[in-house]
């Protein structure tokens, strides 16, 4: 038997799992999604209320916004694409 093709052999089959899709639940994706962004915009708003008494440096502040706009940027860029999608969906004839 040759060492080559038993390595080869080898790698094959440890590397063969991981090239394999694996099946993720949609209805779970989309609760975590929900959930980091509800506690994304939850944090934001602690930070500038903390910040506005005097509890939070500016920078703690200016990061917690930015994180604030960026997931909500996502969410109306999401929210955009299901609409269109939808409108798509009733314009195509039964």
């Amino acid at each position: 038997m040759d060492i080559r093709s038993s390595i080869a052999a080898n790698a094959y089959a440890t590397a063969r799992p991981a090239t394999q899709p694996q099946r993720l639940d949609q209805g779970d994706a989309f609760a975590d999604a929900a959930q980091n962004f509800f506690q994304t915009l939850r944090t934001g708003e602690q930070t500038a209320m903390s910040a506005m008494s005097g509890g939070a440096d500016p920078h703690a502040l200016v990061q917690a916004l930015a994180q604030s706009e960026l997931a909500i940027e996502t969410a109306v860029t999401v929210r955009d694409k299901v609409v269109e999608a939808y409108q798509e969906i009733l314009r195509m004839p039964v």
